[in-house]
């Protein structure tokens, strides 16, 4: 149970050139909270689970997000360090926390990019079909779906790998830009869509009750992971005190705000039984006669998924990097290019296997367990804020949750009422991953830990 020294982490991170301002960090922050969310969940939950009541699981999710939020603000801006909560409960809680923490995150990371990577690819071979190309099935299907290979996803990670190695200045304006055209496309989706809302398909508005609110606002909770991706990059923040709590509570704000417009706009163009599609925005613009716009939809959508694998991409090498500083892993994976300052050893660590899932598994059931493993990290966090004020209550603290122990307690009950409100096949999964980690620091970091 021994704890990491929070003075020592300090040290390493200042010593870090900062790169992101406030709006590099709210636009990362969307980008990656507004990806396959608002692209595919936004109908599945609708058709399945919440009718046009999904906007109340989207409030649910995000007040719980926001809860949360306020406590990552409160231990990033004290300790701007890029391990988030690997680095959070190792000085709170000890070493084997902090391990299984920094190995649920890579877990939670990897398996969110490939099952993103995946659904990419869907709307990539969707919109080649559209102007007459069709790519065989062999080179778009993983063979636990008949095919081959999914060579699309594979190329589109390693891609990104590459440009994340460039450093922050290039892949941050290439971001910004994608997250830009995605907002775009969502906001023509709204003009347009909003001149076709016929209220009846309002009715019922909560077609499944309130149970199937909860139950929509446990699965649309996978939306919200992205501000998870800000508190790891502490280390490249300018500002960090202030522009860090800022960005993660502007980022949920702003994205909250759009899912319940669109979803308000989607289930009112088209009955929300008919919207279990995952391309569901093109579905409704098709389904109202606007194929072209359906057309540019599909194009902003291969776009912008991408901000959501860079985000992530970027968010798991951050992790992999302060695991290795810390000998969890090998030293080589903690390495800083001395031209563009990102730990490539990470980078491409991430980055292969992210590929390598996304291209040979059927991640359907594997990614179930991102919401497990995201609820038990959320809920270390809120653990960590009460601890740390206890254990070193004279470190300054920018940032402060308000309402003392109030917040952090309630951001730790509703992430164990989400947890109880999992399917037993996420908790296997999770389980299943936390023994192949457990294997790993057996046998290599328990002898390679450094303080």
């Amino acid at each position: 149970m021994r704890r990491k020294s929070v003075d020592d982490l300090i040290c390493v991170s200042n010593d870090k050139p900062k790169t992101l301002g406030l709006f590099d960090l709210t636009i990362m922050g969307i980008g990656a909270i507004i990806g396959t969310g608002i692209l595919v969940l936004t109908g599945i939950v609708a058709a399945t689970d919440a009718g046009p009541g999904v906007i109340y699981s989207f409030l649910i999710a995000a007040l719980a997000s926001c809860l949360i939020g306020l406590c990552y603000s409160e231990l990033t801006t004290t300790i701007p360090s890029s391990g988030s909560a690997y680095v959070y409960s190792w000085i709170t809680m000890g070493e084997q926390v902090a391990f299984l923490s920094g190995w649920t995150l890579l877990g939670v990371y990897i398996t969110t990019t490939a099952t993103v990577a995946t659904g990419w690819t869907g709307y990539f071979t969707s919109f080649l079909r559209g102007v007459g190309i069709n790519l065989p099935d062999s080179l778009t299907l993983s063979p636990f779906n008949g095919g081959v290979i999914n060579l699309p996803a594979v190329i589109i990670v390693l891609l990104i790998t590459l440009l994340l190695t460039h450093g922050m200045s290039d892949s941050k304006n290439v971001n910004n830009f994608l997250v830009l055209v995605k907002i775009g496309i969502i906001v023509l989706f709204v003009i347009v869509g909003a001149f076709h809302v016929n209220t009846a398909n309002w009715h019922p508005f909560l077609p499944y009750g309130v149970r199937g609110i909860f139950t929509g606002s446990a699965t649309v909770f996978f939306s919200f992971l992205g501000f998870d991706a800000l508190a790891t990059s502490a280390e490249d923040c300018k500002h960090v005190q202030k522009n860090l709590p800022i960005a993660i509570i502007a980022s949920l704000t702003i994205s909250t705000i759009l899912y319940i417009i669109v979803s308000l706009v989607m289930t009112g163009d088209v009955k929300y039984n008919l919207l279990n599609v995952p391309e569901a925005m093109s579905f409704t613009l098709n389904e109202i006669n606007q194929p072209l716009v359906a057309q540019i939809v599909s194009v902003g959508a291969i776009l912008g998924i991408l901000a959501v694998i860079l985000a992530f991409i970027y968010a798991a090498s951050n992790i992999a990097m302060s695991m290795s500083r810390g000998g969890f892993l090998p030293k080589m994976f903690s390495h800083l290019n001395p031209n563009t300052h990102t730990p490539n050893g990470s980078l491409w660590l991430i980055g292969l296997i992210t590929a390598v899932c996304a291209g040979l598994l059927n991640l359907k059931n594997l990614a179930t367990f991102a919401n497990a493993g995201s609820l038990c990290i959320f809920f270390i966090i809120s653990v960590a804020v009460l601890l740390l004020r206890k254990q070193r209550p004279d470190l300054e603290r920018p940032f402060k949750v308000p309402f003392g122990k109030v917040i952090p307690v309630a951001s730790a009950i509703v992430c164990v009422v989400l947890l109880m409100n999992l399917p037993l096949s996420a908790w296997m999964n999770y389980i299943g991953w936390l023994f192949i980690g457990v294997l790993l620091y057996l046998g290599y970091s328990k002898k390679h830990v450094t303080y």
